[in-house]
């Protein structure tokens, strides 16, 4: 049980963040949300899982690609709760193209937001961790943080990069109870894969099932999408007392496909 923990999970508005967030919470943690929806959409969830789970949780509007609104955001986040005992690096931006086609300033953006994020979340959460001598830090990496991919290259590149910041701060708590993994989900029925199967079906002809066949080809074998809430209950194995011995570990949920 996490009771009077408290959770920062970056874009936790829908999908794996969502799923996360409601596992977390239904352990007795306190949460933190974000996304770049406004309060008056998001915030009624927050309330929902709050009632629910018998918790505090809170929804902060922020592009945490904007540093300066990311450091604020965790300053109310220790400020509100004293501490930030789990920090859950989720929230990301995909942009797609060639290298010569993409904008550099969407390429700037989208690692700030996949990248600089998570650094500036444990920048800001590990001194009190250290001081409270607990903490939990999970890094939300993709099949893609191991493998390449064409006209993916910031999302590609950055979720490599997250395994390395993943590594690196692992070895710098690794003498406390403090851990750092990352979580490298498949194909995860989510927002953009809802976008990629419409945009087969309307191009193709296809109906939904044979769309979603096709999007899921040469991903996970099982020919089906890994769960969210699969995720969450990794994240939230990894949070626990259990979890306390893994650490700088880079955890597959992909069905296989990171064994192909």
């Amino acid at each position: 049980m996490l009771n009077g923990k408290t959770a920062l999970i970056t874009g936790s508005s829908l999908g794996i963040g969502y799923a996360v967030a409601d596992k977390l919470a239904s352990l007795g943690c306190n949460l933190v949300m974000n996304g770049i929806e406004d309060a008056a959409e998001i915030g009624p969830n927050a309330d929902a899982l709050a009632e629910t789970h018998g918790v505090t949780a809170v929804y902060e509007a922020c592009d945490v690609g904007d540093g300066a609104a990311m450091d604020a955001l965790c300053g109310r986040a220790l400020d509100r709760f004293g501490g930030i005992d789990i920090v859950v690096n989720n929230a990301v931006t995909r942009v797609f193209g060639a290298v010569e086609d993409t904008d550099p300033d969407h390429w700037e953006h989208a690692v700030d937001v996949n990248l600089n994020a998570a650094f500036r979340t444990i920048h800001h959460a590990m001194p009190g961790m250290k001081q409270k001598g607990w903490g939990r830090i999970v890094n939300m990496s993709s099949i893609y943080g191991s493998i390449g991919a064409v006209n993916r290259a910031s999302y590609v590149t950055t979720k490599h990069a997250l395994i390395g910041l993943t590594r690196a701060v692992a070895l710098e708590v690794a003498k406390l109870e403090i851990t750092c993994n990352a979580v490298a989900p498949g194909a995860v029925r989510a927002t953009n894969a809802d976008s990629a199967i419409n945009a087969i079906m309307e191009a193709d002809g296809l109906d939904e099932t044979a769309a979603t066949a096709k999007f899921l080809d040469g991903k996970n074998p099982s020919g089906r999408f890994a769960a969210a809430e699969s995720v969450a209950e990794l994240v939230a194995f990894l949070c626990s007392d259990a979890g306390r011995d893994i650490n700088g570990a880079v955890l597959p949920v992909d069905q296989g496909w990171s064994a192909a």
